[in-house]
């Protein structure tokens, strides 16, 4: 079976739009900065080109949507994208924000922390995660957020300048595998990694595996859950969900069973992924086409 469901790396919007938004964002706050989203997501509803054609494929078909109805979704999942961006820039900069959370399933995590064996949350791109990740540091236990480093130079430089209060260090995916020596270090030293487990880059089959995921058939990356069956530390999944205008809910589950075996942990994972995004579909953000091409019947 062939695969085409590879996420390229690249990520919507670029530089001169980040600054425009981080002008605004200092100038005329987040409320204004909602509203010019309202134009951005519309923009990008009509020239989304592939990002739009597979988010619609995904309501569609997988989501069970009516056409009118696809769309309407399509349109609001950008612009609740477009506020992930921002809310994380407006919570880890110098500015007062008025974003608050709560913690659904805090426990486990504050259990993991008093084990002192550092351990792995796996999440996806559902929600904001680097949000949760700035609130996480009340676990006093060193955050390390895994994180593919496709962002242009200039960007990622803008962002590091404004978001300076993250309590949490970025390890950046790289070509040449250093992540890999940093990922051992942290583990080693008894920190939490924090890792996605529903996208992959590259062709090379091996390093994946299909499941069934919604309706379909779809390949998630193997490394992240051979990274918990390696190890053996403690491991839950997390997601950063967005609740009303200014709130977020953080989740922690646990797996379905202490296995470490990597087909367990994987099948775990997906079952309590796909239950999050049935939920929550305009906050999942893979704009790829991320089933196997066979597995997509578009319903016109």
């Amino acid at each position: 079976m062939s695969s085409k469901a590879a996420w390229d790396g690249k990520s919507r919007g670029g530089f001169l739009g980040y600054k425009i938004f981080n002008s605004i964002l200092n100038t005329l706050g987040v409320g204004f900065a909602y509203f010019i989203l309202y134009f951005v997501a519309l923009y990008f509803l009509f020239f989304g080109g592939k990002s739009t054609k597979s988010n619609y494929s995904f309501f569609r078909n997988r989501i069970g949507l009516k056409p009118l109805k696809a769309v309407k979704n399509v349109y609001s999942s950008y612009y609740n994208f477009g506020q992930t961006i921002l809310d994380k820039v407006a919570v880890l900069s110098k500015k007062k924000h008025p974003f608050t959370s709560t913690s659904i399933g805090a426990d486990l995590l504050w259990d993991m922390a008093k084990k002192g064996e550092g351990g792995i949350l796996i999440s996806a791109h559902l929600g904001n995660w680097e949000i949760a990740g700035h609130f996480l540091h009340k676990l006093d236990v060193p955050i390390n957020i895994v994180l593919f480093d496709g962002e242009h130079q200039r960007i990622k430089a803008m962002l590091e300048s404004v978001m300076v209060k993250k309590k949490f260090n970025i390890i950046a995916i790289k070509d040449n595998f250093s992540h890999i020596i940093e990922i051992n270090r942290a583990l080693k030293a008894k920190e939490f990694i924090c890792i996605h487990g529903d996208r992959f880059t590259g062709s090379d089959e091996s390093k994946t595996k299909v499941f069934p995921f919604l309706n379909g058939e779809a390949r998630f990356p193997v490394g992240p859950f051979k990274m918990v069956s390696r190890f053996k530390v403690p491991y839950c999944f997390v997601f950063a969900l967005k609740d009303k205008k200014y709130h977020y809910n953080f989740f922690a589950f646990e797996a379905d069973s202490d296995s470490y075996e990597l087909d367990d942990i994987m099948k775990s994972y997906i079952t309590r992924l796909e239950k999050m995004v049935i939920e929550n579909p305009k906050q999942w953000y893979n704009y790829y086409p991320f089933w196997e091409k066979n597995q997509i019947t578009q319903i016109l």
